[in-house]
């Protein structure tokens, strides 16, 4: 679930009614069921969090009872969007989940894990903090790190990469500008303290993003299967720990902020983002491995969003068990913190911990040695009950399932929006200045070198980094094997926007694409689908037609989704985003190195595996060198698409190819001018021939963006039969031409020096920042 935060109860509108019902608490004396607060009070209470009327009443229904101010704030964020999933569960099970591989499934546990032999898995998954980021980018992007990390330590893997996937506003604008070196600071500032590499990932810029930028974090962790741990209370009369940092009021009640759309007053809200420290985290990770290889912990879950009250409910709920806890017990950074407060506070850094009985001291033992808050708050308990209490006064008691299981479920109204009114046909696309176009392509924000952000992340610490940021996909070694991982991050909104289905495949393809062309098989898929409000059947149709596009996709392709997050209310008072589905996707290399996209030797042949389609749709050509963010995308065919990786897969595996990079935005023309950019020790040149061009408007085989294409190199010799292995594997390939030279060359439609070319596609970036 997405680390996100709401505005303190006390600042929410109108203020009167909520100030006094928690100001009446505020004490340190134990908040009994006997001195309820008036209903109406609680009904307010409920409203700013969400709460609908008739959810209300089905609360008021299983408790028997009007609830308490701590239990109505409890029922809030877990029953907010962010934390029920209460919109997109049904939408959900259309993905793949099942595979060969598949060790824990999406939703049962804190991040999916997948069997990678020899008694090893990996341990990833994706989630967003896009609404604090926009308020407090530092520490909204920050805290977004800390918290995808402690999904993965929690399960007893050890974090080995980090990547991101970042959308903004336009680029030109002082207020993206700040958006986006407080993300990427912030992003740095954590991963460089913790000791965990950056080692990939990808910003594109839109004006659909301007109010509402995308802050979308991956994790990926390594552990042996013998030791992987789940989030689940079982035992009766086990002890439960709080475990890091002391809790303060920071981040109070955060899914529901993540739960509704920006607006003009959410500035106000930057109070309740939390606070990182990376620090204390680097000791909660080594502290929380260290247990868990004492073989002392029965369970283990990260206090993220929802912080106390999604903890213990729901490794209560997964366990089929009670917990019951003393909040008096809980570190506290305040004076005066209601039981509200200490349930609902998002600080950072926490985690809840279930102790085998008689192994106490060995918990207090080791958090002692490094330094940390290792409180016994409480048990678990025979009933199914979630019991809070304070000096002995009950602040709460609510049946555990209630908050999780139960939480409400919406079939939401889905509608497909009216035909757009502005169409466009290829015959009505000018043919512009192809040099001029492509110059205009590399100096794109979405396409321009991406240096400035990637030189400030550590992609080096842990030594395990094999493909550096800007050489390809990238890819990790796990030390003491032959194994490699490859990893990316793969998204396109404007191809969502025009056809979610369509846009949705597009989005798993590419993502798988990119680790094929490392020679990795991919083995699972973590998504962050980032929309506008499902209370908005336009925009609902857009989530459903979109996840229908991945599921189709990842069942060709035999690919199981492991986890993801789903990031509704993406929304400011310009509109929503463009939907924006983020596939995060892991591949496995055995017994050979991974193959980079840079061009390797002078005379190497350069062959382009896939048809290109006589298309513009969604092309960042169009939309930068024509102002059309419109058209139909082109076709799409998964079977070809498939046939396209396994070909490429075998012959990367026998080591015959050289080079191999994916088209995506840009087309043709981009990719292989990056092939050049790519190794910064050696630049080299390439020569299209014009022969070889197929018969259509030359900007869209140059620029346009047609799926499952492929730019490879191989050597001269051998260039002949690859093309046959490959129309007889049902691929299509063309040799277009060669390695070499000092130019990048399509015939005589571009000549570009490669030194001038790489100038603009360096500096523009850095112009726009304003460095």
């Amino acid at each position: 679930m997405e680390r996100s935060d709401i505005t303190h109860l006390r600042e929410l509108n109108p203020p009167k009614l909520n100030a006094k019902a928690i100001q009446r608490r505020r004490s340190t004396k134990a908040v009994t069921m006997t001195t309820a607060t008036p209903e109406r009070e609680i009904k307010e209470i409920a409203r700013h969090h969400g709460v609908t009327d008739e959810e209300y009443q089905k609360i008021v229904s299983r408790l028997g009872r009007v609830p308490t101010v701590t239990e109505i704030g409890m029922y809030g964020v877990m029953y907010s969007e962010h934390c029920s999933y209460k919109s997109s569960k049904p939408v959900l099970r259309l993905f793949p989940m099942e595979g060969a591989r598949v060790l824990v499934k999406a939703g049962e546990e804190n991040a999916g894990v997948v069997d990678i032999g020899d008694g090893l898995a990996v341990v990833f998954k994706i989630e967003s903090h896009n609404h604090p980021s926009a308020v407090e980018p530092f520490q909204g992007a920050a805290t977004g790190v800390g918290g995808i990390l402690r999904d993965i330590f929690t399960m007893g893997a050890r974090p080995v990469a980090l990547l991101n996937s970042l959308r903004f506003g336009d680029l030109s604008k002082p207020r993206v500008k700040q958006l986006l070196k407080g993300v990427v600071s912030g992003i740095a500032h954590y991963g460089n303290c913790i000791g965990v590499p950056t080692v990939g990932g990808e910003i594109a810029f839109d004006e659909s993003y301007e109010g509402n930028p995308l802050v979308n974090v991956v994790c990926v962790g390594v552990v042996k299967k013998k030791d992987l741990v789940k989030a689940r209370a079982k035992g009766a009369g086990n002890p439960v720990f709080y475990v890091g940092a002391a809790t303060g009021r920071d981040g109070l009640g955060g899914a529901s902020f993540a739960s509704r759309e920006l607006t003009e007053t959410s500035e106000e809200d930057r109070p309740a983002v939390q606070v990182a420290d990376p620090f204390l985290e680097k000791l909660l990770l080594e502290a929380c491995l260290e247990l868990i290889q004492s073989g002392a912990v029965v369970g283990i879950q990260d206090m993220g969003a929802a912080g106390l009250t999604c903890s213990t409910c729901e490794t209560a709920s997964r366990g089929g068990t009670g917990i019951e806890i003393d909040i008096a017990k809980v570190p506290r950074r305040e004076e005066g913190m209601t039981p509200y407060e200490v349930m609902l506070s998002e600080s950072q850094e926490r985690m809840l911990i279930i102790v085998q009985k008689g192994r106490e001291q060995v918990a207090e033992r080791i958090f002692r040695k490094w330094d940390l808050h290792a409180a016994r708050i409480g048990q678990v308990t025979r009933s199914t009950l979630l019991r809070v209490t304070e000096n002995g006064g009950l602040a709460a008691e609510i049946p555990a399932t209630s908050l999780t299981d139960e939480a409400p479920v919406y079939q939401r109204p889905a509608k497909k929006p009216a035909a757009s009114k502005e169409k466009i046909r290829l015959d009505e696309i000018p043919q512009t200045d192809l040099t001029e176009s492509f110059r205009t392509l590399l100096a794109s924000p979405t396409i321009a070198s991406k240096a400035w952000v990637y030189e400030q992340y550590d992609h080096m610490v842990q030594t395990n980094t094999v493909v550096l940021p800007g050489r390809g996909t990238s890819a990790i070694r796990l030390k003491g094997t032959k194994k490699f991982l490859a990893m990316t991050t793969d998204g396109n909104g404007t191809h969502v926007a025009l056809d979610p289905y369509r846009g949705g495949m597009m989005a798993v393809c590419e993502a798988a694409r990119n680790l094929v062309v490392a020679g990795a098989t991919p083995i699972g898929l973590s998504d962050c689908l980032n929309f506008g409000s499902p209370e908005d059947p336009e925009i609902f149709w857009q989530f459903k037609e979109c996840v229908r596009g991945m599921a189709e996709a990842c069942r060709i392709l035999s690919i199981p989704v492991t986890g993801g997050n789903v990031s509704f209310y993406n929304e400011s008072p310009k509109g929503a985003i463009d939907p924006t589905p983020i596939v995060a996707m892991v591949g496995l290399i055995e017994g050979f190195q991974p193959v980079t996209g840079d061009f390797k030797e002078e005379g190497d042949a350069v062959i382009l595996l896939g048809k290109t389609q006589e298309a513009l749709g969604g092309s960042e050509y169009l939309k930068v060198a024509h102002r059309h963010k419109i058209g139909s995308l082109p076709e799409i065919d998964l079977m070809q698409e498939k046939a396209l990786q396994r070909f490429l897969l075998s012959e990367i595996k026998e080591g015959r190819v050289k080079s191999a990079h994916d088209l995506s935005e840009g087309g043709l023309a981009v990719a292989a001018a990056e092939c050049t950019f790519m190794n910064p020790e050696r630049r080299i040149g390439v020569l299209f021939e014009e022969e070889a061009f197929p018969k259509m408007r030359t900007d869209c085989f140059l620029f346009g963006e047609s799926p499952s294409r492929i730019l490879v190199s191989v050597a001269e010799k051998a260039a002949d039969s690859f093309c046959q292995r490959a129309v007889r594997a049902g691929v299509f390939a063309v040799r277009l031409g060669r390695v070499g030279g000092d130019r990048i060359q399509f015939g005589k439609k571009i000549q570009l020096p490669v030194e001038e070319a790489e100038q603009i596609w360096k500096g523009s970036f850095h112009e726009l920042l304003g460095r």
